[in-house]
């Protein structure tokens, strides 16, 4: 057992992600996914709640609701008045309670972002999906157009959200990339659509559409007959992480595919209402995935 000398002042954890979603008290979505997901990978993580509920909306029962500003607030600033941000790698940021709370994340990130020039920026746009419609506040699309967007290196929608982000339609591949298009600018890098164009789907496959600048690809994955909560949020959260752990991008999309297909086969074997997560993913032969070029005009 060591002893700290007189005098010597400890060291505030260095955090490398900070996570903003919501939190449930039980199940598996926002950062009950996140947070063991990218501690898993190695990564030091803060979860920031928009919303703490006592379960997802779905159940008969639920209580709860979005944080009051101020205390949103608060615990972003807490955080950099902490020093725990001096070596942070990245904001996460997933469902958000309010579009008030989206105007206070991009505040305090963009003082971040003055501070830190490689500080990574990832949105996932939560609003609906084509099975519930828009579940969140009606301006929360606006705000994140206006607010976070700008800021973002990399965004995850899902094809529905991305036509509400876009104003445009995303009924087949080629749709989904001229939409995604119109997010790329020179801040934003890549734009992974996930559950993408699904009246184009083979039987038994969903795919994910990664857009950047040059390149667009087609990920096809098995679609398995499990529906719990918090697939994206899980698709997201391992694509974010291992991006920053050195992963090249259309690798930490691929591999995010299988953490996915991992959690959804152990889920339905075993019959679980939420989802399952996994430690230490492994790979079935029957959730490999299939990555291929699509053609399409460069933007810019």
């Amino acid at each position: 057992m060591t002893e700290t000398a007189p005098g010597t002042a400890r060291q505030p954890l260095q955090l490398d992600v900070v996570s903003v979603q919501s939190q449930v008290v039980y199940g598996r979505v926002g950062n009950n996914v996140a947070f063991p997901t990218l501690e898993a990978l190695g990564l030091s993580v803060a979860a920031v709640p928009t919303v703490v509920f006592s379960n997802t909306p779905h159940y008969p029962t639920i209580h709860g609701g979005a944080l009051p500003i101020e205390w949103f607030s608060g615990y972003l600033e807490d955080l950099s008045a902490r020093g725990a941000l001096r070596s942070l790698k990245a904001i996460l940021a997933g469902y958000l309670g309010s579009p008030a709370q989206a105007v206070v994340l991009a505040r305090w990130a963009r003082l971040l972002l003055a501070r830190h020039a490689d500080l990574r920026i990832v949105i996932d746009p939560v609003m609906g999906d084509h099975d519930h419609g828009i579940y969140v506040d009606a301006g929360m699309a606006d705000a994140y157009r206006q607010h976070l967007l700008p800021l973002a290196h990399g965004l995850a929608p899902n094809g529905f959200e991305l036509a509400h982000l876009t104003g445009r339609p995303v009924n087949d591949l080629e749709s989904v990339v001229a939409a995604a298009q119109t997010l790329l600018t020179a801040h934003t890098e890549w734009i992974a659509v996930t559950s993408a164009a699904p009246d184009t789907w083979a039987a038994g496959e969903m795919q994910v559409v990664l857009v950047t600048c040059t390149h667009a690809q087609v990920i096809t994955h098995p679609r398995i007959d499990a529906t719990p909560k918090g697939t994206g949020d899980l698709f997201c959260a391992a694509l974010t992480g291992y991006w920053l752990t050195g992963a090249p991008l259309p690798d930490a999309v691929a591999k995010a595919c299988q953490q996915v297909m991992w959690a959804l086969r152990q889920t339905e074997q075993t019959q679980c209402a939420e989802l399952l997560l996994p430690i230490r993913p492994g790979i079935h032969d029957a959730d490999r995935i299939s990555v291929r070029e699509l053609m399409f005009e460069p933007s810019g």
